[in-house]
């Protein structure tokens, strides 16, 4: 690989001459590979794999499989996250330890959504944010599969939040960057650095936390974090977050044999540097931040986006049996509307409100079914999730070719001895989706985006789990 003549430069300013070589030569080799565990649908290790350090489910595993034909992967057993990036579960572990509403704010495609989801105390509520709406998508996705009700996703400019107000406890800003950190991930990555694009980055982070610092409460932490080396983009805008906005900068424990690097700067505040060279993993930076101050809003740097109406809701009654679908069906609130019933956990249902008349929603809770003339056909989010009840549908287990027939959307044919009508489809017992079974034939109800397109199939396939 051949790294830009000026980041080179600009590295061996930071680090000096010795890091820096290191650190170019690790940069030309090859990255780990590394998966987290959703322990709500899984236990215990991958096949051949081995611990990362400061993540409790997350594992390297010696090669990489092909993921795509994994039926527990599409299950949402497990994610594929780069090792480094684990690390913000050290800040949640230490500093979370009640109930929470947390902002993800630059979520897509998940990884760091699915961790903070699977780690923080139960009774708390995950917003997931992505600006881009492709990438949006995949984040709800990637969430839904994960199956934990108490999330919600959005897709909207981090100006469009100043409508809440101080509304969250803890804001997670993994903000867009140069992506220095990803050069042997992503060969594009080196193609598209430059040291205009780096001033374009920090400047463009300031702007994303200035406007979006008046929603998080007082008293409230911040996540700020890159996958970058430079200072601009990292101590440097962090020393702007506490001198600028009123912030003080939070100490997390780290283990001596994790090889994080500090602050590379003159000024001596805790930040958490992954080196390639020195951890198995990718580039990495990370701060957290305790807000100080009073509960303001600061004035957004452009217009925000007009509040959005709440999707009227169509005089349906919710169906009842629908209700026996979810487990502990009492904590839920269920609505109709637009030709689909979802539930939504109660305890936060309000929020929930605000957040639809202010930002753009794509996914909230659990979404139960959708209406065909007379029928209800229960929806795929509802197979995904954790909260759904194991006696709602019968269960037909599938072989392997079978799991894959049905995760690229083709036509299966189950067993004769199969129940008629709506079934969950399972391989080792976990579930991948809905059909319909009428006999002959079963109606494959898998998300035609979510299909696995690739016509090829592994002629020795290693599982992961």
């Amino acid at each position: 690989m051949n790294l830009p003549a000026d980041f080179v430069e600009r590295t061996r300013r930071l680090m000096g001459e010795k890091e820096c070589e290191a650190l170019c030569a690790a940069l030309c080799g090859e990255a780990p590979v590394s998966i987290r565990m959703n322990a709500a649908k899984w236990s215990g290790k991958p096949l051949d794999a081995a611990p990362v350090s400061w993540c409790k489910e997350g594992w390297y595993l010696a090669a990489r499989p092909a993921f795509t034909f994994d039926p527990l992967f599409h299950a949402g057993c497990y994610y594929v996250q780069e090792a480094s990036s684990m690390f913000v579960e050290q800040v949640f572990r230490q500093y979370v330890d009640s109930p929470v509403t947390v902002l993800d704010l630059c979520a897509a495609p998940g990884g760091k959504s699915t961790l903070a989801r699977a780690v923080l105390p139960e009774g708390s509520l995950l917003v997931a944010n992505e600006v881009v709406r492709p990438r949006s998508q995949v984040l709800a996705e990637n969430l839904i599969k994960w199956g934990h009700p108490s999330v919600v996703v959005t897709n909207n400019n981090p100006a469009d939040f100043a409508a809440l107000g101080p509304a969250f406890d803890v804001i997670l800003a993994d903000v867009p960057c140069s992506g220095e950190g990803m050069f042997r991930k992503d060969e594009g990555a080196v193609a598209e650095w430059s040291v205009d694009n780096v001033d374009v980055c920090w400047q463009r982070q300031r702007r994303i936390l200035h406007d979006i610092w008046g929603c998080l409460k007082p008293g409230g932490l911040l996540v700020y974090s890159t996958c970058t080396f430079n200072r601009e983009e990292n101590e440097d805008n962090v020393a702007w977050i506490f001198r600028e906005l009123g912030a003080e900068p939070l100490s997390v424990q780290v283990d001596a044999d994790w090889m994080i690097e500090g602050n590379l700067v003159e000024s001596g505040f805790p930040v958490y540097r992954f080196l390639p060279h020195r951890v198995k993993g990718e580039g990495f930076f990370l701060a957290a931040l305790r807000k100080t101050g009073e509960d303001t809003c600061l004035p957004a740097f452009k217009p925000g986006k007009k509040k959005r109406p709440t999707d009227k809701k169509q005089a349906v009654p919710f169906p009842k049996s629908l209700r026996e679908w979810v487990k502990q069906d009492e904590e839920y609130v269920f609505t109709v509307g637009d030709g689909k019933a979802k539930a939504f956990p109660a305890r936060h249902n309000d929020f929930y409100t605000s957040l639809q008349s202010a930002l753009h929603v794509l996914h909230g809770g659990i979404m139960l079914a959708e209406q065909k003339g007379k029928d209800w056909i229960p929806a795929h989010p509802l197979a995904m999730s954790t909260a759904l009840s194991p006696d709602a549908f019968p269960v037909v287990e599938l072989e392997y070719e079978q799991a894959v027939a049905y995760l690229r959307k083709e036509a299966i044919a189950l067993d004769a001895s199969a129940p008629k009508g709506y079934v969950l489809l399972a391989y080792r017992n976990r579930m991948l989706g809905f059909a319909k079974n009428v006999g002959n034939r079963a109606n494959n109800l898998y998300p035609q985006e979510w299909r696995i397109r690739s016509g090829y199939l592994p002629e020795d396939f290693k599982p992961v789990l």
